[in-house]
């Protein structure tokens, strides 16, 4: 390749304006020699490679296993790439030169040094993997607080759990608090994620702590809602909660929520009913609150269902939703929909963005 069919000289301004660049640019011919570079290449990667072979003029001994000059040469399409070149980062960008009958008789690779974005992209790298171990931690720590499944003296006690991220905001519990009392309850703290997922430990554990001290639902639910306005929450945190105690001895339940939507069904000899009851929900706009205590009698059979909105807001491909009609219709036709509530979301091909949470009680 002639000057004349570059057009230009080496020491014509065109080629001159190279040096100005505040990046490396050289010139490859189709020999795969360095035929020109600029100032920057000269300075700050490798001098005096004008007449070696590309690769050599970038450090290397052997041929590039995957070449962008050769590319340009075969396409006249823009390649690129990245290369490492004495310990800094370029995003390497090749472009055809064209002669005067339009043969690409050169190509123009431009070298960007990228090395402060490369380092801020592996330290973001290495934050998020440290991030995502640590919500790996969480979401296990965060499985291993449901309760155990199985027997709580007269009760038989199964649930459905399915996060709609990897921490949930959903939270349920069964505990004994002495050899004649058991707690139960369902909450459902706003929002998804990390935020919601502490705030639902912390109500486990809270709940825990007072229902030790106490057995009149009221006090607890007092208590844990003064805990809750200590933590100095945004206004936008807060959660509902239905909570009831099994008095085994008298076989009677009783319960208060504090503004959970999905009021809870019992079923008897194959009818539903809800078990109604209103309150407010936990948060910082109450300072102090009341809430009205009902009790109802059990028989052996009986089966409650808890549950969270996440199930009964669920939508399929047409946005129709799950809805509570068919929510009580599984409940009404199956003695387990824990066991076939999965078959039921399949079969409806839900789709929703919130948390999963039934707790199943049987009478026994």
């Amino acid at each position: 390749m002639s000057q004349n069919d570059l057009n230009v000289s080496p020491n014509s301004p065109q080629f001159k304006i190279l040096d100005s660049m505040m990046d490396g640019v050289r010139l490859i011919n189709k020999y795969k020699v360095v035929i020109h570079t600029n100032q920057y290449v000269e300075e700050n990667m490798v001098a005096h490679t004008i007449g070696k072979k590309c690769y050599e003029g970038i450090g290397k001994r052997e041929v590039c296993k995957a070449c962008i000059a050769d590319g340009t040469f075969e396409t006249g399409a823009t390649e690129k790439k990245y290369e490492t070149i004495n310990g800094r980062h370029y995003l390497v960008i090749t472009s055809p030169v064209y002669d005067r009958y339009q043969n690409i008789n050169a190509v123009v690779e431009v070298f960007r040094d990228i090395t402060k974005e490369k380092e801020l992209e592996d330290s973001l790298l290495q934050k998020n993997e440290k991030m995502r171990k640590d919500i790996e931690f969480a979401q296990k720590m965060q499985a291993n607080m449901l309760p155990l499944k199985g027997k709580y003296y007269d009760l038989q006690v199964n649930y459905f759990y399915r996060p709609s991220e990897l921490l949930s905001g959903d939270m349920f519990d069964v505990f004994n608090i002495d050899p004649f009392h058991t707690v139960l309850y369902i909450c459902d703290v706003m929002g998804h994620g990390v935020s919601s997922s502490m705030i639902s430990m912390y109500v486990k554990q809270t709940m825990r702590a007072i229902c030790r001290k106490k057995d009149d639902l009221n006090h607890i639910m007092r208590e844990l809602h003064q805990t809750f306005l200590a933590l100095n929450f945004e206004d936008d945190q807060y959660f509902s909660i239905f909570m009831a105690i099994f008095d085994q001895p008298n076989r009677t339940l009783h319960y208060v929520n504090a503004g959970h939507n999905c009021e809870p069904l019992l079923k008897r000899n194959g009818r539903i009913k809800k078990l109604k009851a209103k309150g407010h929900p936990i948060c910082n706009a109450f300072d102090k609150i009341e809430y009205e205590e009902h009790v109802i009698s059990l028989e052996k059979g009986d089966n409650l269902l808890f549950y969270t909105d996440g199930i009964t807001e669920m939508k399929n491909a047409s946005g129709v939703f799950f809805g509570e009609e068919r929510l009580w219709k599984a409940f009404e036709e199956r003695a387990d929909i824990i066991q076939s509530i999965g078959t039921y979301i399949e079969n409806f091909e839900g789709e929703g963005n919130d948390d999963l949470a039934l707790l199943d009680i049987k009478v026994i």
